[in-house]
């Protein structure tokens, strides 16, 4: 997390309503620094801003059909930085895409419903439970 406190979001989806709306929802509950980007490689191209959670779209082929798909940005992002909490979203409530996006290291997958913004926010809330529970191991372990 920054030093001002606030989460660094990207937020990375073609359809631009969706996106909208997501960003809106992040930013009337909680205090997020948020970039948004319609394509993958737009993404790709800022990770030097080193977000703290990347939302990003399964499909990601609605404005250029030549754009990378989600599962492909997903294995850029963690050739960059292995360490990037990545959820994926998807209007695709199938089990086999999910397990996809999970064997590719997603930290997690959501399909986009009327709860998805509630699931989102659990997420993340469960992203940085879990780096404090590595952080405190971590400093055990040195004094060991």
């Amino acid at each position: 997390m920054k030093n001002d406190n606030k989460i660094k979001l990207f937020l990375v989806d073609d359809d631009a309503v969706f996106l909208k709306s997501l960003e809106i929802q992040f930013l009337e509950h909680a205090d997020f620094e948020i970039e948004t980007f319609p394509t993958g490689e737009l993404c790709i191209a800022n990770l030097s801003q080193k977000p703290d959670v990347v939302i990003l779209d399964f499909h990601l082929d609605g404005i250029d059909k030549s754009a990378i798909n989600g599962l492909e940005t997903l294995d850029k992002i963690k050739e960059i930085d292995s360490e990037i909490p990545v959820i994926m979203l998807s209007s695709q409530d199938k089990i086999d895409v999910a397990v996809q996006c999970i064997h590719h290291n997603a930290f997690d997958y959501v399909v986009k419903s009327e709860t998805a913004f509630l699931r989102l926010q659990k997420i993340i809330s469960s992203i940085f439970q879990l780096k404090q529970i590595k952080k405190e191991l971590n400093w055990y372990m040195d004094r060991m």
